[in-house]
């Protein structure tokens, strides 16, 4: 009985996701994917702290997928310019570091990574385009709701 409703808890979490995909502006999606990568890596610390060693690399490699083919692809090179370029260079230093965490369970780098990115995230926020309500917080980790983007981006 308990399967069936978490299924379908699962099911509606999707549904609602995939909506709010298709109807979320281009800065709204940059949001969801700083938001699933934090997420990942809440995941990863918690399976790091626990000795889930499977799950804390799944959990860094989901990190390093959105930060790479995420955010790090959607920069625009050739109208961002210096900015573009800084933040290509700081995505790939996210992803080394997560890296080196994954292979040394070092979890000061994942927080490292954190913080970088929560940085990144508010100054995102920052520069909404008028008219356009502030993105809310990620979701709760343990929530079964929380939405799962990892359907952004290649697994």
């Amino acid at each position: 009985m308990f399967g069936s409703m978490r299924s379908g808890a699962n099911a509606y979490a999707k549904v609602g996701i995939e909506t709010g995909v298709v109807a979320a502006s281009p800065h709204k999606l940059i949001v969801m994917l700083f938001d699933g990568a934090l997420a990942a890596l809440a995941t990863a610390l918690q399976h790091m702290s626990t000795g889930n060693i499977p799950g804390k690399g799944q959990a860094l490699s989901k990190a390093i997928s959105i930060i790479d083919s995420g955010l790090r692809a959607s920069l625009d090179h050739k109208s961002g310019g210096e900015i573009a370029a800084n933040l290509d260079a700081l995505y790939e230093y996210m992803s080394t570091r997560l890296m080196t965490a994954n292979l040394n369970n070092q979890p000061e780098l994942i927080e490292e990574v954190q913080r970088l990115l929560q940085d990144l995230r508010s100054a995102w926020e920052a520069i909404a385009p008028a008219g356009q309500a502030a993105p809310e917080a990620p979701p709760a980790i343990n929530d079964p709701l929380a939405p799962n983007i990892s359907g952004l981006v290649k697994a």
